[in-house]
C-alpha cells in the first residue's frame, strides 16, 4: 500500500475505534442510575465501573508503545479491538458489580492498546506540518460517539435494559476489524527495546493504588491511619519508578522527554486541566437524572450539545491555533473552561432548558479546543525516533488525569452530601453544585502552567493549517 493511500484511509481506521470507545463510555455514564437500581447499589458507588475502565487504561497504556514496536501496529491494534469487543459482551451478561468491574477492566486493557497505537500510526504517517489537521480529522468522526452515546444509552435504558448498551460495540468492533486488516499500516520499531518489567510493576502498582484510594476514601471504607499509610506507599512506588527510570537504559516511560518544554507543558499542564474536566461525564448525568429528576433519555439529549459543539470546533481549531498561537489559546481557553464548569453549579430545577443547552454548547466548544491544543502541541518538538515513547507517555498521563478527575469529582460530591440519602434530590443537587465549583477552581488554577510557553511554541504543527485553508 503506497503512502498516499495510507494517508487517505488511516484516519478512518483509527476514528472507527475511537468512535467505539467514546460511544461505550458515554453510554455507560448515562446508564449509571439504571445500573445501580438493577444491581441494588447506590449510584455514586458505581463510580468503580467507570474508574476501573479508565484506571486499567492508565496502567496498561505504558506497554502499548513497546508492544507496537515489538509486534507491529497492525497485530496489536487488531488484538486490542478483539479484546474490547469480547469484554463488551462480558459486561452485558454481568450479574454483579464485581463481575461488571472485572469485565470493564478487560475493556480498558483492550482500549489501552487501541488509543496510543492508533495515534502512533498517525504520527508516523503524517509530517509535523500535517499532524494537527490529521489528528483533528481522526477525532472528528470519533466525536459522533459522544453525540449519539447519551441519547442511544438513554433510549436503550428507557425501552430495554442497561445490559443492551454494551452489545452496541459488537457490530462496530467487527467493522473495525475489517478496516484494520485492509488499511492499517504495520509499523515496527527500528530497534525494539526490552520490556522494563520492574518499571511496569512500580508504575502500575503506584498508579492503581493511588486511584483505588481515591475511590474507597469517598466511600469511607478506611480509617485515617490506613489511608495515610497506603497513600505514602503509592507515592513511594511512583517515586521509586522515577529513580528507576533515570538509572536504566530502556525505561518503561522515558522521563527525559519532559526536558522538552512543549512536551512538558502539554502533558503536565494537561494533566491538571483534565482533573477538572474528568468528572463532568460522570457528574452531569447525575445532576440531570438525580438532581433534576429527568429520565435517562432526556438526560442523554442534554449531553448532545457539548458533543455537537466539539465537532464544530474541530473544524476551525487548526486555523485558530495557527493565527493566535498555542500560548494565547491555552491560557484563555483554560480560564473559559473553568468558568463554564463552575456555571453548572447554578443549574437547578428552575433553570430554563435553553440555558442548559447553551452551557453545554460552551462546554463542548472550549473542551474540544483544549484537547486539540494540548494533544497536538505535545509532538511539536519530538523527534521521529521518540514518537512511540512520547505517544505512550502522553496517553498514560491523559488517562491517569481523567481517572483521578472522575474519582475526585465523585469524592467531592460524596463529601458534601455527607450522610444524607442519595434519594434526596435537593441534597444531591447541592452536593453536585459544590463539586462543580471545586472542579472549576482547579481548572482555573491549571491555566498558570501555560504561561511558561513562548509565543512561537507549537508552530511546527500548526503552520500547515494556514497553508491548507
Amino acid at each position: 500500500m503506497d503512502r498516499e493511500t495510507v494517508k487517505r484511509y488511516l484516519p478512518w481506521v483509527v476514528a472507527t475505534t475511537l468512535f467505539m470507545e467514546q460511544l461505550d463510555s458515554t453510554i455507560v455514564n448515562t446508564a449509571v442510575p439504571a445500573m445501580a437500581a438493577s444491581l441494588h447499589v447506590t449510584p455514586l458507588s458505581l463510580k468503580a465501573v467507570v474508574t476501573s475502565y479508565i484506571l486499567s487504561l492508565a496502567v496498561c497504556i505504558p506497554i502499548s508503545g513497546w508492544m507496537a514496536d515489538r509486534f507491529g501496529t497492525r497485530r496489536v491494534f487488531a488484538s486490542a479491538v478483539a479484546l474490547f469487543t469480547v469484554a463488551s459482551i462480558l459486561c452485558g451478561v454481568s450479574v454483579s458489580v464485581p463481575m461488571l468491574v472485572a469485565a470493564r477492566i478487560l475493556q480498558g486493557i483492550g482500549a489501552a492498546m487501541m488509543m496510543p497505537v492508533g495515534r502512533l500510526a498517525v504520527i508516523r504517517t503524517f509530517a509535523k506540518s500535517e499532524l494537527l489537521v490529521a489528528l483533528n480529522f481522526v477525532v472528528l468522526p470519533a466525536l459522533i460517539g459522544p453525540l449519539l452515546g447519551p441519547t442511544v444509552g438513554g433510549l436503550i435504558v428507557h425501552w430495554l435494559s442497561w445490559r443492551e448498551i454494551f452489545f452496541v460495540n459488537v457490530p462496530v468492533g467487527l467493522v473495525a476489524q475489517w478496516l484494520i486488516h485492509r488499511h492499517l499500516p504495520d509499523y515496527h520499531g527500528d530497534a525494539p527495546r526490552p520490556l522494563d518489567v520492574v518499571g511496569l510493576v512500580l508504575f502500575g502498582a503506584g498508579t492503581a493504588l493511588l486511584s483505588w484510594l481515591l475511590e474507597v476514601f469517598g466511600e469511607h471504607h478506611l480509617d485515617v491511619t490506613s489511608t495515610a499509610i497506603l497513600l505514602l506507599l503509592a507515592g513511594s512506588l511512583l517515586a521509586a519508578y522515577g529513580f528507576h527510570a533515570s538509572h536504566t537504559e530502556h525505561p518503561l516511560l522515558r522521563l527525559a522527554l519532559f526536558r522538552l518544554r512543549t512536551f512538558r507543558v502539554s502533558v503536565v499542564g494537561g494533566f491538571v486541566t483534565r482533573l477538572g474536566i474528568g468528572g463532568l461525564p460522570f457528574l452531569l448525568p447525575l445532576l440531570y437524572q438525580l438532581g433534576l429528576g429527568l429520565p435517562a433519555w432526556e438526560s442523554g439529549l442534554l449531553m448532545m450539545p457539548a458533543a455537537a459543539a466539539a465537532m464544530g470546533m474541530k473544524l476551525i481549531a487548526p486555523r485558530v491555533l495557527a493565527i493566535l498561537g498555542y500560548r494565547k489559546v491555552l491560557i484563555v481557553n483554560t480560564l473559559m473552561i473553568g468558568v463554564t464548569i463552575g456555571l453548572f453549579s447554578l443549574v437547578g430545577a428552575a433553570t430554563p432548558l435553553p440555558l442548559i443547552v447553551l452551557l453545554g454548547l460552551a462546554q463542548g466548544f472550549f473542551n474540544s479546543l483544549q484537547f486539540s491544543s494540548m494533544n497536538s502541541m505535545a509532538y511539536a518538538d519530538i523527534d521521529a525516533a521518540d514518537s512511540s515513547m512520547a505517544s505512550t507517555i502522553a496517553s498514560s498521563m491523559q488517562q491517569m488525569s481523567l481517572s483521578f478527575g472522575l474519582a475526585s469529582g465523585s469524592l467531592v460530591t460524596a463529601w458534601f452530601l455527607g450522610d444524607l440519602p442519595q434519594s434526596d434530590r435537593l441534597a444531591v443537587s447541592g452536593a453536585l453544585h459544590h463539586a462543580f465549583v471545586t472542579l472549576g477552581v482547579v481548572t482555573l488554577l491549571s491555566s498558570l502552567s501555560f504561561w511558561t510557553l513562548r509565543p512561537e511554541d507549537g508552530e511546527s504543527v500548526s503552520r500547515g493549517a494556514l497553508v491548507d485553508a
